[in-house]
């Protein structure tokens, strides 16, 4: 081989980067499937997702403890009992109301959105029958035991900005 070619071909194999894994402070790029416990179709991503991988609360902890150390290309499943994802169905969270003192257009499966003490809360309307709605105040997936099935797409360094903000920017992530 020329010497020319044999430079070009050690160039090109060096500026090849391996794989980064995940660590603190990395976006991770991922697609998902989420699975009960029966093994049904809970969710899946129809596109990638992307988070801040260490500690910024943009994916379950469980899940990121699980991927730390992984890279792209690799699968990783984790079970995920409720107090690991949306937390044990709390009755408290339900309650029943007048639908006169409701929005005119509710309708099971839809969601009111209240403010008490400057916090957002979301409630699904699970029922409507003799003039009252049943509101639930837990998050769908509350008590229920899950299995996230997922593949890393990439894993990239997160910029000094993204870091400061705590999430993703760009492609796949947070637009400001």
């Amino acid at each position: 081989m020329p010497a020319a070619a044999a430079r070009l071909a050690a160039m090109q194999v060096h500026s090849r980067a391996a794989p980064m894994n995940i660590f603190a402070n990395t976006v991770v790029t991922l697609t998902f499937r989420l699975f009960d416990a029966d093994n049904r179709l809970v969710e899946e991503t129809t596109e990638a997702i992307a988070y801040l991988h260490g500690g910024h609360a943009g994916i379950l902890p469980k899940v990121e403890e699980a991927l730390a150390d992984h890279k792209p290309g690799d699968r990783v499943s984790v079970t995920l009992e409720p107090s690991d994802a949306f937390g044990d169905y709390d009755t408290s969270l339900m309650k029943i109301e007048p639908l006169d003192r409701l929005p005119d257009d509710v309708a099971v499966g839809g969601h009111l959105v209240t403010e008490h003490d400057g916090h957002e809360h979301v409630w699904r309307i699970t029922d409507i029958a003799d003039g009252k709605a049943v509101l639930d105040g837990n998050h769908e997936l509350a008590g229920m035991r899950l299995r996230f099935d997922c593949t890393v797409v990439d894993v990239r360094p997160a910029t000094q900005e993204e870091i400061v903000h705590g999430h993703v920017h760009g492609a796949h992530g947070h637009h400001h």
